[in-house]
């Protein structure tokens, strides 16, 4: 008997559903949730998931924003790429600049927030004046800008040869299998690969379910960019207020990508290090992900924009976690103030608090 899907993992029904057409003529679904005359919030996901991965996090924004989640191309409702050469970092680009403009009226500016490949999504369309001009700050969750085979960390430490480690990894991620029905061992290969042991059975069912839905070629085609991917240029030009947040247990881009990241960040707004959370950090801990949106929200979005309630809970300095029933078990988690670590400092806080590193 599969485990039971909590309440929040369950997709929300939008407001609006769009059709937006992106530069090379494919269609994008786009979902729009919440007040309609409230800030906008942006949510591009990650490889192999769905506006469905953003559901706990939507949930939590609805109330006071308007939420905006789109399907990167070939995934859930968007329409597939008919070949190989349509799949790409300019692709990306292309995609979010459609849908900002379609979403984000002129003359207004928005939250941009990506997990993993959708991070990857805002830094290549940084220097996109269109996309830049409607951006008020933006959120980089689990994610990376370059060397995403050489820092992955699926396979056991054991395992040292780096040249060897790269062709599994890839053979890993690129092959055309298809992963079949959601069991008892896809859950537990998915746990392993991308969430945190304390995952909930529940939560990693979900994401399981999310993450089986993507058609193989989608996957297989993916996988070949984020094999050479390199959008370090982008970050450089990624101008908006930026803040960054990884789990301390993240496999598919460890927690060095989101020191090298705020490194390079013309105005990097911190860096929270989510203990024992693996790559799906917006499933595992939403709450502190829908946080971190609503204090750019506060912080870089016209003040007009937002209620003084909103503004003043924005200002207080607790991160409120929901029960334990549906998240990981950590009770008090803390912000902590300080220089980002740099290579050779611990990249494990310890595992009752989250880790704030905020750069001067």
């Amino acid at each position: 008997m599969s485990p039971v899907v909590p309440a929040d993992c369950v997709p929300p029904v939008p407001a609006e559903e769009l059709r937006v057409r992106s530069a090379d003529g494919l269609l994008l679904h786009v979902e729009i949730h919440g007040r309609p005359d409230a800030p906008t919030v942006v949510l591009a996901h990650g490889w192999t998931c769905s506006t469905a991965f953003w559901a706990p996090v939507i949930r939590q924004l609805a109330d006071r924003y308007r939420v905006v989640a789109y399907d990167q191309r070939g995934h859930g409702r968007s329409e597939v790429p008919p070949s190989r050469a349509r799949y790409s970092t300019r692709a990306l680009a292309d995609d979010l600049e459609a849908v900002v403009v379609r979403t984000v009226p002129a003359g207004e500016r928005a939250v941009l927030a990506g997990h993993s490949m959708g991070g990857m999504t805002i830094m290549a369309g940084a220097d996109r004046p269109a996309v830049a001009d409607r951006t008020g700050a933006a959120l980089l969750v689990s994610t990376g800008p370059d060397r995403l085979l050489a820092e992955l960390r699926v396979l056991p430490d054991g395992l040292r040869h780096p040249g060897l480690r790269r062709l599994l990894h890839r053979r890993v991620l690129r092959s055309r299998l298809p992963l079949g029905p959601v069991g008892p061992v896809s859950r537990a290969a998915l746990k392993y690969a991308t969430m945190g042991s304390g995952s909930p059975a529940g939560r990693v069912h979900a994401a399981a379910r999310v993450v089986h839905a993507c058609p193989t070629v989608v996957r297989a085609e993916w996988a070949g960019v984020l094999d050479t991917l390199d959008v370090t240029a982008g970050l450089g030009r990624l101008v908006a207020p930026t803040a960054v947040i990884v789990g301390t247990d993240d496999r598919l881009t460890p927690p060095v990508h989101a020191h090298r990241i705020v490194a390079a960040l013309p105005d990097p707004q911190g860096l929270l290090l989510l203990p024992g959370v693996g790559h799906m950090a917006p499933f595992e801990r939403p709450t502190e992900v829908a946080a971190e949106i609503h204090r750019l929200a506060a912080a870089h979005l016209a003040a007009a924009q937002l209620p003084a309630a909103d503004l003043a809970a924005a200002d207080r300095p607790e991160v409120h976690l929901p029960t334990a029933r549906s998240q990981s078990p950590i009770q008090h988690p803390t912000r902590t103030q300080g220089p980002t670590q740099t290579q050779g400092q611990s990249q494990h806080p310890t595992q009752t608090q989250s880790q704030r590193s905020v750069t001067a």
